[in-house]
């Protein structure tokens, strides 16, 4: 294990909170075991580690991670999404593959939403390449957590949306079963129909989307207009 993470390690675990972790895993649906350490506390927690040993070096980055992704507790992975997100922009190419492997292993939507809409967005901004080279693959996988990340890595973008795009991967979505597919086809035409309201109900009107999807699509217009 790196040394930078066996001592996060003993500072989280000197922290745990046996009282919280069983709510805490509950409301995951026992997906993980938890420590019991809530966001605010592991927000302090991280600032002051961080102000005693500073950040690690961007070439560590890739081993720390995925020695925080491989221990137990789910606010090892927490903590390894916060970690990833001072680096993004900073990354170099290559780094999609270890972004991959993150959104593959441990998949659950409370990693996969942050690393999608924020760290992927950024490196596909970057690195047009990376991103042209790695959609289709992610488009047309199996593995349903890395369609949705094509679903969500433009959440950030508003008016530099590419919603033709969008829209051609929410169609090879279409009939899926999957709840977090529909949600994120949802979620995505939501949050564009910030920046084109009537590109959004044209697409809804004109599309067999679940009904999940067309009811989170148009949930932000219907209680602007109420």
């Amino acid at each position: 294990m790196h040394p930078y993470v066996t001592g996060l390690k003993t500072v989280f675990e000197q922290n745990a909170d046996p009282a919280q972790a069983g709510p805490m895993a509950a409301y995951m649906r026992n997906q993980f075991p938890y420590l019991g350490i809530k966001i605010p506390h592991s927000a302090a927690l991280q600032k002051q580690y961080y102000a005693e040993h500073g950040l690690p070096l961007l070439a560590e980055l890739d081993p720390i991670l995925r020695d925080l992704w491989a221990l137990p507790a789910r606010e090892f992975q927490y903590l390894a999404v916060s970690l990833l997100g001072k680096f993004e922009r900073q990354l170099p190419p290559e780094f999609v593959e270890t972004l991959e492997d993150l959104i593959e292993t441990k998949s659950w939507w409370d990693t996969v939403d942050s690393i999608a809409a924020g760290t992927v967005g950024i490196h596909f901004q970057r690195y047009p390449d990376v991103r042209a080279k790695t959609l289709p693959r992610w488009r047309t996988s199996e593995n349903f957590w890395l369609r949705r990340t094509c679903l969500l890595f433009q959440l950030d973008y508003k008016q530099g949306t590419d919603f033709p795009l969008l829209c051609a991967i929410i169609r090879e979505n279409l009939g899926s079963k999957e709840f977090f597919i529909n949600k994120a086809i949802g979620w995505a035409l939501r949050q564009y129909s910030r920046s084109d309201a009537q590109a959004v109900r044209d697409f809804v009107a004109q599309t067999p989307l679940h009904p999940l999807s067309a009811r989170e699509a148009l949930k932000w217009l219907e209680r602007r207009e109420q």
